[in-house]
């Protein structure tokens, strides 16, 4: 009895393997401007902190004033750590100054590593606000001796003194209207920082 030849499988074909897709390139994180504004704000309360603590520590003048003892007429000199308010002025925008370089470093980090930004600026949101009551005490301390010094005061009997010292005067002036700008800084801190973590908090 004859047997039916075996039928021979046709070859399979090996899948072709497709090619592999190629990964897109990644893109770039988008620039965020508010990151950049606050180490710019930073920077610029460092600039006037630095410009307040120089010209008020440079504020020293020299002058002959007359006193009720021969020879009647004796040098007199008007320096900042003659006064309290002034000395307290100086040491607040030193604090100041140091912990804005330390606040711009982080804020720089953050630009680096967005990941971790919400959790810097929820620290930078106190230390801005403690940094704002200091500087803000301190120019109003600052003014108000300036003031006095402009005007006197009539009723206490303190005279003017800026007829006399006036170099001495022109420089607090300028020390503290550097520091009315570095406190109008730390306020646009403080309102950007607050505005940057409610957009970081999920919905």
């Amino acid at each position: 009895m004859a047997t039916e030849p075996e039928k021979v499988a046709p070859p399979t074909e090996a899948p072709v393997a497709e090619p592999e897709k190629a990964a897109p390139p990644p893109t770039a994180r988008p620039t965020d401007y508010f990151e950049v504004a606050d180490v710019v704000l930073r920077l610029l309360v460092f600039a006037s902190a630095l410009v307040s603590v120089v010209v008020m520590s440079t504020s020293k003048q020299t002058e002959i004033v007359p006193i009720p003892i021969p020879p009647y007429q004796a040098p007199r000199s008007a320096k900042f750590n003659h006064s309290p308010a002034l000395i307290y002025f100086v040491a607040a925008h030193s604090v100041a100054g140091f912990f804005s370089i330390i606040t711009t470093l982080g804020s720089l980090y953050s630009l680096i590593k967005p990941g971790c930004s919400a959790k810097i600026i929820s620290h930078f949101i106190v230390i801005d606000v403690l940094l704002l009551g200091i500087v803000a005490s301190a120019t109003g301390a600052a003014a108000s001796v300036t003031y006095i010094g402009l005007k006197g005061n009539t009723h206490s009997g303190w005279g003017k003194i800026c007829s006399l010292y006036d170099k001495f005067c022109r420089y607090l002036g300028a020390s503290v209207g550097v520091s009315l700008f570095a406190t109008i800084m730390l306020v646009l801190l403080v309102l950007l920082s607050v505005y940057s973590l409610s957009k970081k908090i999920p919905k």
